[in-house]
């Protein structure tokens, strides 16, 4: 029913992905969809996500205000992204749970910086793929610009700049391990 609704949506992605590029025309009706409300936006989101994403899992949950830029981002089973998100080219693996405001951009390079002559706007970066294993944890307000092993937690505020390995919980920024979730 939700594909049903979003259907003109996903018409005029497919116009604008022809017209310009697929990750502007998604930004554009990220944007728009951001905007619905409680649960029937969440799937209604899912909806278009499911057929403009490589992957986004039909048991996902896209709060309000979460905005995704990158086509090529895969959402798994049971994924919850909170309000306000902002997602790059990102894998969330099974059972990720994002707080509200965690932002995971395609990498820590997304803008070129070593020319002077050169305005950084106009400098290539270089964007990656950032992915959060399985069963993650990632606290409010985070920035994720690295990858987090499994069930690793992540704590609110926490600026993630190096790979963390799995079942920790690192918080700080720059993030550090606190301690292990291995007994």
């Amino acid at each position: 029913m939700a594909v049903l609704l979003v259907s003109p949506l996903l018409l005029t992605h497919a116009i604008l992905s022809r017209l310009g590029s697929s990750d502007q025309s998604l930004e554009t009706h990220s944007q728009i969809l951001s905007m619905l409300p409680g649960t029937l936006g969440s799937y209604l989101r899912v909806g278009f996500y499911r057929h403009t994403l490589d992957h986004c899992h039909p048991t996902a949950t896209i709060s309000f205000g979460a905005l995704l830029s990158k086509t090529n981002t895969r959402l798994g089973q049971h994924v919850y992204v909170g309000p306000r998100c902002m997602l790059g080219c990102v894998t969330l693996e099974d059972d990720v749970l994002l707080g509200p405001a965690v932002q995971i951009p395609s990498g820590p390079h997304m803008h070129g910086t070593s020319r002077l002559d050169v305005p950084i706007r106009k400098q290539p970066g270089i964007p990656r793929r950032v992915t959060v294993g399985r069963d993650s944890w990632i606290g409010a307000s985070a920035i994720i610009m690295n990858n987090v092993g499994e069930q690793t937690i992540v704590g609110a505020g926490a600026v993630v700049t190096k790979p963390l390995p799995p079942r920790v919980v690192a918080a700080g920024s720059p993030a550090k391990q606190i301690r292990s979730r291995v007994e």
